[in-house]
This record gives C-alpha cells, sequence and structure tokens, in this order.
C-alpha cells in the first residue's frame, strides 16, 4: 500500500507536470465503485469543467483543490496509481478512471485490486479533520506523540498504524521506525518510557525522509507496487533494514531478522533488537 513516501513522490510529480491551472474538460469511469458517495454518471458530470487549483498531500489522501471550491481527494489504498498518457493512448484493462486534462494529456487511475476511491466534495475536511497529525510536520514533536500515547493501552504498531493516531505511516514505515527505535511492535503504547519516545520520534522522522529521498518504495514488479506518475520504480527498498528481510542478518547485531504476526499484519524484526521487556 502506498505510503506517506509514495503519495507524496505522486504529488511531486503531478506538480511537476504541471496541472495546476488545467481543466478537466472530461470524466470517465469504467469500475462505479471506485467513485465513492455518489454515482459514476454524477461524478463524470459534476468533476467536468473544473480547473485545478494546487494538489497537496495530507496523510494518504492526494488532494486536487479546484478554482470552484470543490476538492478532489483520492486515496489510493492496496494497488492504486496515477499515470498522465497521451489522449489516444489504449486503455489498460485495469484503469478505471480516465480524465481528460484539455485536448492532449489524460490523468489515468490504475487500480489492480479495486480497493482505491475518489471523493468529490465540497467538505474536505470532513473527511481530512479525522486524520492524526503529520509525522513531518513541525507540530509533530516528541512531546505530542507521549502526549498521544499517554494512557493508551493497545499494541504500538496497530497504534502507529492507525490514521486517526497519526496520519501517512503503513507497514513499511512503521516496521522500520520501531527497528530504529529498538522497540518491538508487541509493546503496549503506555509502557514506552520517555528516551523510547524520543527515540521512535527520531525514528519515525527518519524513515519517513528516506523514503522521500528514495522517491518510494517498490516491491517487486507486478502491477501492485508503486510506481511514480513517469511509472518510475522507487528506490528506497535498497535502503529497507528489516521489513521482508527474514532470515538476513540485522544490520545492527546480525541477528537473523525473523517476521511474525501482530495485530493480523505481517510483522518484520529483530528478535535481539527488539525484546519484550
Amino acid at each position: 500500500m502506498p505510503e506517506l513516501p509514495e503519495v507524496q513522490t505522486i504529488v511531486d510529480g503531478l506538480n511537476g507536470a504541471g496541472l495546476a491551472g488545467m481543466s478537466i474538460t472530461d470524466a470517465r469511469v469504467f469500475w462505479p465503485r471506485t467513485v465513492a458517495g455518489e454515482d459514476a454518471k454524477g461524478f463524470c458530470r459534476r468533476i467536468r469543467g473544473e480547473t485545478i487549483g494546487a494538489i497537496r498531500r495530507r496523510g494518504k489522501y492526494i488532494i486536487f483543490d479546484f478554482a470552484s471550491g470543490a476538492y478532489l481527494l483520492i486515496h489510493l489504498r492496496m494497488s492504486g496509481r496515477l499515470a498522465l498518457k497521451a489522449r489516444g493512448t489504449p486503455r489498460l484493462k485495469h484503469e478505471h478512471v480516465i480524465l481528460e486534462l484539455g485536448s492532449r494529456v489524460q490523468l489515468r487511475f490504475h487500480d489492480t485490486r479495486k480497493f482505491g476511491r475518489f471523493y468529490l466534495t465540497d467538505d474536505a475536511h470532513s473527511i481530512l479533520d479525522r486524520l492524526g497529525p503529520e509525522p513531518l510536520g513541525r507540530a509533530f514533536s516528541a512531546k505530542l506523540l507521549e502526549k498521544r500515547l499517554s494512557g493508551r493501552r493497545r499494541q504500538i504498531k496497530p497504534l502507529l498504524l492507525d490514521q486517526h493516531f497519526i496520519a501517512g505511516l503503513g507497514n513499511i514505515y512503521t516496521d522500520e521506525a520501531l527497528w530504529n527505535a529498538g522497540i518491538h511492535p508487541g509493546r503496549q503504547a503506555d509502557t514506552l518510557t520517555p528516551a523510547e519516545i524520543r527515540r521512535l520520534h527520531r525514528a519515525i522522522r527518519k524513515v519517513l525522509r528516506q523514503g522521500l529521498a528514495g522517491m518510494g518504495t517498490t516491491l517487486g514488479g507486478g502491477d501492485t507496487n508503486f510506481y511514480s506518475v513517469a511509472g518510475r520504480r522507487g528506490r528506497n527498498q535498497d535502503r529497507l533494514k528489516v521489513f521482508r528481510r527474514s532470515g538476513l542478518p540485522c544490520p545492527r547485531c546480525q541477528t537473523p531478522l525473523v517476521r511474525l504476526v501482530v495485530a493480523q499484519r505481517g510483522t518484520h524484526i529483530c528478535p535481539h533488537c527488539q525484546q519484550l521487556p
């Protein structure tokens, strides 16, 4: 699933392509469930004629701010991705939404697993305000993390994956951050010491910045993997320390890494560096 670095890489690609100021001249939906909250025909009718003012990210959402005051929110979910293609390019099987931008360019949404969603709304806050703080934002301090962890009896990994707690983290970067901080993913959140919380805060920001610098993580070569708007693979997979590296030596202590299940999620740890108390 695309996480904060992958979504931001897509947003950067869309902005780099100069979409701001372009108008949506037509829209086609080939998998109606991609559109949330209304029927596909109504979505196509309403979005036609909208002019893109800005493109930004909040958590794992891609946000198109339209000049009219409306918003298009796109959540990629498990396998969604966006690509810009010339008009007339043959449509691929899993390209479920096509937005015409002017007379030559199309923005296409490709989603093999069909879990991605488009929300066309006049009230983006009703969705976005439910998200937790941005982990790379200035407001996300170690003190804020400590305050949010206080009294939380959930295991730390599923809590970090909860988008209402922190926005943007997924399985990859949570495993990497917990290894970096030396914290077992099954730890009860309110048992973390102030020193551990400071380490975790630094680790979250470190692995996300590394993911951004690598322009995302692409695992494997199939259709469900992450690709940029230009169709490029990310580079961050070469920098991962534990995720999907079961059996390989821990980069810190050389103990073989293991895979376990925490809150029904595949999880990768070093049993020596991340011990339960």
